[in-house]
Protein backbone atom coordinates (compact mmCIF):
# COMPACT_ATOMS: atom_id res chain seq x y z
CA UNK A 1 0.00 0.00 0.00
CA UNK A 2 2.01 2.66 1.10
CA UNK A 3 4.68 5.30 0.14
CA UNK A 4 5.76 4.39 -3.39
CA UNK A 5 7.48 7.29 -3.30
CA UNK A 6 11.17 6.28 -1.73
CA UNK A 7 14.37 6.12 -3.56
CA UNK A 8 14.94 3.37 -6.00
CA UNK A 9 17.62 0.90 -5.46
CA UNK A 10 19.42 2.98 -7.75
CA UNK A 11 18.93 6.36 -9.63
CA UNK A 12 17.61 8.98 -7.24
CA UNK A 13 19.18 9.64 -3.74
CA UNK A 14 16.90 10.85 -0.74
CA UNK A 15 18.39 14.44 -1.29
CA UNK A 16 17.73 14.07 -5.19
CA UNK A 17 13.99 13.04 -4.55
CA UNK A 18 13.41 15.75 -1.93
CA UNK A 19 14.27 18.21 -4.59
CA UNK A 20 12.37 16.59 -7.20
CA UNK A 21 9.11 17.12 -4.96
CA UNK A 22 9.84 20.52 -3.88
CA UNK A 23 10.38 21.70 -7.42
CA UNK A 24 7.11 20.05 -8.87
CA UNK A 25 5.28 21.33 -5.68
CA UNK A 26 6.83 24.91 -5.89
CA UNK A 27 6.36 25.03 -9.44
CA UNK A 28 2.65 24.40 -8.44
CA UNK A 29 2.26 26.67 -6.29
CA UNK A 30 3.99 29.74 -7.71
CA UNK A 31 1.50 29.10 -11.15
CA UNK A 32 -1.17 29.88 -7.82
CA UNK A 33 0.73 32.19 -5.96
CA UNK A 34 1.02 30.66 -3.32
CA UNK A 35 5.03 30.10 -2.96
CA UNK A 36 6.30 30.52 0.48
CA UNK A 37 8.93 33.85 0.58
CA UNK A 38 12.29 33.02 1.92
CA UNK A 39 11.38 29.41 2.99
CA UNK A 40 13.11 26.20 2.30
CA UNK A 41 10.88 24.51 0.94
CA UNK A 42 12.74 20.84 1.66
CA UNK A 43 11.94 21.38 5.54
CA UNK A 44 8.91 23.60 5.22
CA UNK A 45 5.72 24.32 3.36
CA UNK A 46 4.20 21.48 0.92
CA UNK A 47 6.97 19.70 -0.18
CA UNK A 48 7.63 18.89 3.98
CA UNK A 49 3.92 18.16 4.01
CA UNK A 50 4.10 15.93 1.20
CA UNK A 51 7.15 14.48 2.96
CA UNK A 52 5.43 13.79 5.70
CA UNK A 53 2.30 12.05 4.30
CA UNK A 54 4.82 9.68 2.55
CA UNK A 55 5.88 8.68 6.10
CA UNK A 56 2.71 7.77 6.99
CA UNK A 57 1.74 6.10 4.29
CA UNK A 58 4.56 3.66 4.63
CA UNK A 59 4.14 3.16 8.40
CA UNK A 60 0.43 2.58 7.29
CA UNK A 61 1.40 -0.17 4.96
CA UNK A 62 3.66 -2.06 6.90
CA UNK A 63 0.49 -1.68 9.60
CA UNK A 64 -1.71 -3.03 7.16
CA UNK A 65 0.33 -5.97 6.81
CA UNK A 66 0.72 -6.96 10.41
CA UNK A 67 -3.25 -6.44 10.06
CA UNK A 68 -3.42 -8.76 7.29
CA UNK A 69 -0.94 -11.09 9.27
CA UNK A 70 -3.26 -11.78 12.04
CA UNK A 71 -6.73 -11.69 10.23
CA UNK A 72 -5.12 -14.77 8.29
CA UNK A 73 -4.28 -16.14 11.54
CA UNK A 74 -7.92 -15.51 12.74
CA UNK A 75 -9.54 -17.67 9.81
CA UNK A 76 -7.04 -20.19 10.41
CA UNK A 77 -7.43 -20.09 14.16
CA UNK A 78 -11.42 -20.24 13.48
CA UNK A 79 -11.02 -23.29 11.68
CA UNK A 80 -8.97 -24.97 13.83
CA UNK A 81 -11.36 -24.22 16.85
CA UNK A 82 -14.47 -25.73 15.30
CA UNK A 83 -12.43 -28.70 14.22
CA UNK A 84 -10.90 -29.43 17.38
CA UNK A 85 -14.78 -28.51 18.99
CA UNK A 86 -15.99 -31.46 16.35
CA UNK A 87 -13.23 -33.78 17.76
CA UNK A 88 -14.78 -33.33 21.47
CA UNK A 89 -18.05 -33.72 20.20
CA UNK A 90 -17.26 -37.20 18.72
CA UNK A 91 -15.19 -37.87 21.93
CA UNK A 92 -18.49 -36.99 23.90
CA UNK A 93 -20.13 -39.34 21.55
CA UNK A 94 -17.72 -42.24 22.12
CA UNK A 95 -17.72 -41.69 25.92
CA UNK A 96 -21.61 -41.78 25.88
CA UNK A 97 -21.69 -44.76 24.30
CA UNK A 98 -19.35 -46.71 26.31
CA UNK A 99 -21.34 -45.77 29.52
CA UNK A 100 -23.84 -46.94 27.99
CA UNK A 101 -21.97 -50.19 27.41
CA UNK A 102 -21.37 -50.44 31.01
CA UNK A 103 -24.60 -49.45 32.02
CA UNK A 104 -25.57 -53.08 30.32
CA UNK A 105 -22.57 -54.72 31.97
CA UNK A 106 -24.15 -53.38 35.10
CA UNK A 107 -27.50 -55.24 34.47
CA UNK A 108 -26.66 -57.97 33.50
CA UNK A 109 -24.49 -58.54 36.89
CA UNK A 110 -27.91 -56.97 38.67
CA UNK A 111 -29.73 -60.02 36.60
CA UNK A 112 -27.02 -62.73 37.97
CA UNK A 113 -27.30 -62.04 41.34
CA UNK A 114 -26.32 -58.29 41.90
CA UNK A 115 -23.90 -55.90 40.66
CA UNK A 116 -20.26 -55.86 41.39
CA UNK A 117 -19.28 -52.97 43.62
CA UNK A 118 -16.47 -51.60 40.92
CA UNK A 119 -19.17 -51.26 38.74
CA UNK A 120 -21.47 -49.52 40.98
CA UNK A 121 -18.52 -46.84 41.90
CA UNK A 122 -17.97 -46.21 38.41
CA UNK A 123 -21.49 -45.74 37.48
CA UNK A 124 -22.07 -43.69 40.83
CA UNK A 125 -19.04 -41.26 40.82
CA UNK A 126 -16.00 -40.39 38.79
CA UNK A 127 -15.00 -42.57 36.74
CA UNK A 128 -11.20 -41.72 36.19
CA UNK A 129 -10.78 -42.17 39.79
CA UNK A 130 -11.51 -45.89 39.70
CA UNK A 131 -10.34 -46.56 36.75
CA UNK A 132 -6.58 -45.21 37.55
CA UNK A 133 -6.87 -48.53 40.37
CA UNK A 134 -5.26 -51.36 38.51
CA UNK A 135 -7.26 -53.33 41.52
CA UNK A 136 -10.51 -52.32 39.98
CA UNK A 137 -10.00 -53.84 36.68
CA UNK A 138 -8.57 -56.81 38.21
CA UNK A 139 -11.97 -57.56 39.95
CA UNK A 140 -13.96 -57.72 36.36
CA UNK A 141 -13.65 -60.44 33.93
CA UNK A 142 -11.45 -59.44 30.89
CA UNK A 143 -14.82 -58.71 29.38
CA UNK A 144 -15.51 -55.79 31.41
CA UNK A 145 -12.15 -54.82 32.12
CA UNK A 146 -11.57 -54.65 28.42
CA UNK A 147 -15.11 -52.20 28.47
CA UNK A 148 -13.57 -50.37 31.32
CA UNK A 149 -9.90 -49.63 29.53
CA UNK A 150 -11.61 -48.39 26.62
CA UNK A 151 -13.93 -45.99 27.99
CA UNK A 152 -10.76 -44.67 30.30
CA UNK A 153 -8.86 -43.88 26.94
CA UNK A 154 -11.98 -42.18 25.91
CA UNK A 155 -12.34 -39.63 28.37
CA UNK A 156 -8.50 -39.06 28.34
CA UNK A 157 -9.04 -38.08 25.23
CA UNK A 158 -11.86 -36.12 25.24
CA UNK A 159 -9.91 -34.35 28.09
CA UNK A 160 -7.26 -33.27 25.91
CA UNK A 161 -9.74 -32.39 23.04
CA UNK A 162 -11.45 -30.02 25.07
CA UNK A 163 -8.29 -28.56 26.83
CA UNK A 164 -6.73 -28.32 22.72
CA UNK A 165 -10.01 -26.38 22.00
CA UNK A 166 -9.89 -23.89 24.88
CA UNK A 167 -6.08 -23.25 24.26
CA UNK A 168 -7.14 -22.52 20.58
CA UNK A 169 -10.31 -20.46 21.85
CA UNK A 170 -7.68 -18.46 23.93
CA UNK A 171 -4.95 -17.75 21.00
CA UNK A 172 -8.08 -16.70 18.75
CA UNK A 173 -9.14 -13.97 21.35
CA UNK A 174 -5.44 -13.10 21.63
CA UNK A 175 -4.90 -12.69 17.59
CA UNK A 176 -8.35 -10.76 17.65
CA UNK A 177 -7.24 -8.45 20.14
CA UNK A 178 -4.38 -8.00 18.36
CA UNK A 179 -6.07 -7.47 14.82
CA UNK A 180 -8.36 -4.46 16.32
CA UNK A 181 -4.97 -3.18 17.68
CA UNK A 182 -3.38 -3.24 14.13
CA UNK A 183 -6.67 -1.78 12.19
CA UNK A 184 -6.62 1.36 14.70
CA UNK A 185 -2.99 2.13 14.16
CA UNK A 186 -3.64 1.90 10.39
CA UNK A 187 -6.40 4.39 10.26
CA UNK A 188 -4.87 6.40 12.88
CA UNK A 189 -1.65 6.84 10.23
CA UNK A 190 -4.49 7.25 7.33
CA UNK A 191 -6.78 9.84 8.79
CA UNK A 192 -3.26 12.07 9.63
CA UNK A 193 -2.40 11.04 5.99
CA UNK A 194 -5.49 12.59 4.63
CA UNK A 195 -5.87 15.56 6.67
CA UNK A 196 -2.62 17.03 5.76
CA UNK A 197 -3.33 15.87 1.83
CA UNK A 198 -6.36 17.82 2.11
CA UNK A 199 -4.41 20.73 3.45
CA UNK A 200 -2.28 21.11 -0.08
CA UNK A 201 -4.55 22.79 -3.21
CA UNK A 202 -5.37 20.69 -6.28
CA UNK A 203 -2.07 21.64 -8.16
CA UNK A 204 0.09 20.02 -4.87
CA UNK A 205 -1.46 16.87 -4.58
CA UNK A 206 -1.30 16.73 -8.39
CA UNK A 207 2.41 16.94 -7.80
CA UNK A 208 2.30 14.87 -5.32
CA UNK A 209 0.89 11.74 -7.62
CA UNK A 210 3.34 12.77 -10.35
CA UNK A 211 6.22 12.23 -7.94
CA UNK A 212 4.91 9.19 -6.85
CA UNK A 213 5.43 7.87 -9.94
CA UNK A 214 8.95 8.85 -10.33
CA UNK A 215 11.44 6.14 -10.60
CA UNK A 216 14.76 4.84 -12.18
CA UNK A 217 13.36 3.94 -15.99
CA UNK A 218 14.33 0.00 -16.18
CA UNK A 219 14.52 -1.36 -19.60
CA UNK A 220 12.75 -4.62 -19.87
CA UNK A 221 14.92 -6.88 -17.82
CA UNK A 222 13.91 -9.97 -20.02
CA UNK A 223 14.74 -8.39 -23.28
CA UNK A 224 10.60 -9.17 -24.08
CA UNK A 225 10.26 -12.41 -22.90
CA UNK A 226 6.78 -13.60 -22.39
CA UNK A 227 5.71 -15.04 -18.90
CA UNK A 228 7.61 -18.07 -17.05
CA UNK A 229 4.38 -20.26 -17.56
CA UNK A 230 1.07 -20.19 -18.25
CA UNK A 231 -0.14 -19.44 -15.11
CA UNK A 232 2.01 -16.89 -14.59
CA UNK A 233 0.56 -15.12 -17.93
CA UNK A 234 -3.02 -16.32 -16.61
CA UNK A 235 -1.98 -13.73 -13.29
CA UNK A 236 -0.83 -10.75 -15.59
CA UNK A 237 -3.86 -11.05 -17.35
CA UNK A 238 -5.87 -10.97 -13.59
CA UNK A 239 -3.20 -8.42 -12.43
CA UNK A 240 -4.32 -6.02 -15.41
CA UNK A 241 -8.03 -6.65 -15.48
CA UNK A 242 -8.07 -4.87 -11.97
CA UNK A 243 -6.25 -1.43 -13.27
CA UNK A 244 -8.47 1.25 -12.10
CA UNK A 245 -9.88 -0.70 -8.82
CA UNK A 246 -9.28 1.49 -5.95
CA UNK A 247 -6.32 0.54 -3.37
CA UNK A 248 -8.51 -0.37 0.02
CA UNK A 249 -6.22 -1.43 2.72
CA UNK A 250 -6.75 -5.10 4.06
CA UNK A 251 -9.17 -6.08 0.60
CA UNK A 252 -8.16 -8.87 -1.62
CA UNK A 253 -10.69 -8.10 -4.09
CA UNK A 254 -12.33 -8.28 -6.73
CA UNK A 255 -13.58 -4.49 -6.18
CA UNK A 256 -10.55 -3.08 -4.18
CA UNK A 257 -7.02 -4.27 -3.23
CA UNK A 258 -4.50 -3.66 -1.20
CA UNK A 259 -0.23 -4.71 -2.69
CA UNK A 260 -0.55 -7.96 -1.32
CA UNK A 261 -4.57 -8.69 -1.84
CA UNK A 262 -3.91 -7.70 -5.30
CA UNK A 263 -1.03 -10.09 -6.13
CA UNK A 264 -3.16 -12.69 -4.34
CA UNK A 265 -6.43 -12.44 -6.01
CA UNK A 266 -5.12 -12.17 -9.35
CA UNK A 267 -2.43 -15.20 -8.97
CA UNK A 268 -5.45 -17.06 -7.51
CA UNK A 269 -7.63 -16.71 -10.41
CA UNK A 270 -4.71 -18.02 -12.03
CA UNK A 271 -5.39 -21.49 -9.89
CA UNK A 272 -2.32 -20.54 -7.24
CA UNK A 273 -2.70 -19.62 -3.70
CA UNK A 274 -0.39 -17.29 -2.45
CA UNK A 275 0.04 -15.96 1.28
CA UNK A 276 -2.00 -12.93 2.30
CA UNK A 277 1.39 -10.76 2.88
CA UNK A 278 3.53 -9.39 0.88
CA UNK A 279 6.52 -10.71 3.50
CA UNK A 280 5.37 -14.18 2.94
CA UNK A 281 4.94 -13.81 -0.60
CA UNK A 282 8.41 -12.71 -1.08
CA UNK A 283 9.10 -16.41 -0.58
CA UNK A 284 6.14 -18.14 -2.12
CA UNK A 285 8.72 -19.15 -4.92
CA UNK A 286 12.00 -19.15 -6.44
CA UNK A 287 13.83 -16.37 -6.30
CA UNK A 288 15.83 -14.81 -9.47
CA UNK A 289 17.89 -11.71 -9.95
CA UNK A 290 16.09 -8.11 -11.66
CA UNK A 291 17.60 -8.92 -14.95
CA UNK A 292 16.05 -12.29 -15.34
CA UNK A 293 12.62 -10.79 -14.71
CA UNK A 294 9.31 -11.76 -16.58
CA UNK A 295 6.08 -11.30 -16.47
CA UNK A 296 4.00 -12.41 -13.50
CA UNK A 297 7.26 -12.58 -11.11
CA UNK A 298 6.69 -10.33 -7.95
CA UNK A 299 8.53 -8.05 -6.86
CA UNK A 300 8.83 -6.49 -3.41
CA UNK A 301 10.19 -3.73 -1.83
CA UNK A 302 11.71 -2.55 1.16
CA UNK A 303 14.69 -3.97 3.16
CA UNK A 304 11.04 -5.32 4.80
CA UNK A 305 9.34 -6.40 1.66
CA UNK A 306 6.19 -4.07 3.05
CA UNK A 307 5.44 -3.57 -0.41
CA UNK A 308 5.21 -5.99 -3.65
CA UNK A 309 3.79 -5.53 -6.66
CA UNK A 310 3.96 -8.03 -10.45
CA UNK A 311 6.42 -7.74 -12.72
CA UNK A 312 4.11 -7.38 -16.62
CA UNK A 313 7.32 -6.56 -18.40
CA UNK A 314 8.76 -3.88 -20.86
CA UNK A 315 10.01 -2.38 -17.06
CA UNK A 316 6.78 -1.95 -15.79
CA UNK A 317 5.10 -3.64 -12.94
CA UNK A 318 0.85 -3.27 -11.54
CA UNK A 319 0.25 -2.56 -7.94
CA UNK A 320 -1.83 -1.44 -5.65
CA UNK A 321 0.01 1.69 -4.91
CA UNK A 322 -2.14 3.85 -1.49
CA UNK A 323 -5.37 5.32 -0.57
CA UNK A 324 -6.35 7.48 -3.15
CA UNK A 325 -4.54 5.88 -5.97
CA UNK A 326 -5.97 3.19 -8.12
CA UNK A 327 -4.37 -0.07 -9.24
CA UNK A 328 -2.12 0.98 -11.81
CA UNK A 329 1.29 0.64 -13.85
CA UNK A 330 4.39 2.03 -12.80
CA UNK A 331 8.58 1.98 -13.35
CA UNK A 332 9.95 -1.41 -11.49
CA UNK A 333 12.35 0.87 -10.16
CA UNK A 334 9.77 3.24 -8.20
CA UNK A 335 11.87 2.20 -5.00
CA UNK A 336 14.55 0.15 -3.53
CA UNK A 337 13.66 -3.30 -4.39
CA UNK A 338 13.92 -6.09 -1.92
CA UNK A 339 14.14 -9.44 -4.06
CA UNK A 340 12.09 -10.70 -7.26
CA UNK A 341 9.77 -13.88 -6.75
CA UNK A 342 8.79 -16.39 -9.42
CA UNK A 343 5.74 -18.29 -7.62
Amino acid sequence: MASHRRPPASGFTGGARVALLSAAVATAAAALGTAPAGADPSTTGPAATSAQVDRLYEQAEKATERYNEAAEHVDELGDQVARARERAARGQEDVNRMRDAVGSLAGAHYRSGGVDPALALLLSGDPDTYLDRAALLERLGDREAAVLTDLRRAQRRLGQERSEAARKLAELERTKTALARHKRAVEAKLATAERLLSSLSAAQRAAYGAVSRSGRAVPDPAGGAGPSSARAAAAVAAARSALGKPYVWGANGPHGFDCSGLTQWSYARAGVGLPRTSQAQRYAGRQVPLSQARPGDLVTYRSDASHVAMYVGNGQVVHAPYPGAAVRHDPVGMMPIASVTRP
